[in-house]
């Protein structure tokens, strides 16, 4: 919910057992650092995350706090550095992203692959400041619902460590008419 660069964003998790009752509400608002809150049923109560926490995983998996929040396209500077490669029989741009503020991400700097015929980034490799592969991004089952492209599969792997998380979205629904108490910490908490 919000407009550009002004958005809230509430994910429940469902499966894995582990992480079955689980919230995530992240609010971005233009010029200011996301804030974020997570819900764990384990100890029924929530918790900001703090900015320091944004470079940690999230519950563990190969996605950071950071990556489960929505990107904000003034955020980071882009360079388009090529056209034509192929990514899963798609030709693509490769496009450069820098972080207009370095210590707002834990990256320092990204590449992202888009569809030329398709507003959506396919496949996005993370690199720390010392120029190391951190993560590797991967959208998968891409669908267009409301006029509006997802992926029903991502992949988030972390070279590194040899170790890979595969994020399944079994519904989405957009534009209707959410009201702005559903953005709450207090909504946060109910099932």
């Amino acid at each position: 919910m919000g407009s550009l660069g002004n958005s809230k964003t509430l994910i429940r998790f469902f499966d894995p057992a582990e992480v079955r009752g689980v919230g995530l509400l992240s609010i971005n608002q233009g010029g200011t650092a996301d804030r974020q809150w997570m819900y764990t049923p384990a100890i029924q109560r929530v918790r900001r995350i703090a900015a320091q926490e944004r470079r940690q995983r999230f519950l563990g998996t190969d996605f950071t706090n950071e990556d489960m929040a929505e990107r904000v396209i003034d955020d980071f500077s882009y360079t388009v550095l090529s056209e034509g490669e192929q990514v899963d029989g798609r030709k693509t741009y490769k496009i450069e992203g820098r972080p207009v503020s370095p210590d707002k991400s834990q990256y320092a700097y990204v590449y992202l692959w888009v569809p030329v015929d398709l507003p959506y980034v396919v496949l996005g490799e993370m690199y720390d400041k010392q120029g190391q592969r951190q993560r590797i991004y991967k959208a998968m089952s891409l669908e267009k619902i409301s006029g509006i492209w997802i992926a029903r599969q991502v992949e988030m792997s972390s070279p590194p460590d040899g170790t890979k998380t595969i994020l399944m979205v079994d519904e989405v629904r957009f534009n209707t008419g959410l009201k702005e108490d559903m953005f709450t910490q207090q909504a946060l908490e109910k099932p």
